[in-house]
């Protein structure tokens, strides 16, 4: 099992332009078979993340699809004017 974590902090974009984002990369749970499970979590801690992913694959090769599939740069392309810092990790388990 892989674990994928994203955490944003996000520049004073609009209210608008981060829940767009924010959907958007909900919406990716069902629509891309190799993603297993995913939460995504807003205001985790105040003055830390605006937001944090947990996105959970069966192997490397499904995350690596995952992070090249068409639906998963549209989302990430949302995010780039409104993303102040982008952490990513990823777990094995």
């Amino acid at each position: 099992m892989i674990r994928h974590i994203v955490m944003w902090k996000f520049r004073p974009g609009t209210e608008r332009e981060q829940q767009e984002f924010l959907t958007g990369l909900r919406g990716l749970q069902g629509i891309i078979p190799q993603l297993l499970r995913s939460e995504v979590a807003v205001n985790v801690l105040p003055g830390n993340y605006d937001a944090v992913l947990v996105a959970e694959f069966a192997s490397l090769e499904d995350l690596d699809t995952y992070k090249n599939d068409p639906r998963h740069k549209a989302v990430s392309a949302l995010c780039k004017s409104i993303r102040e810092d982008r952490v990513a990790v990823d777990y094995q388990f």
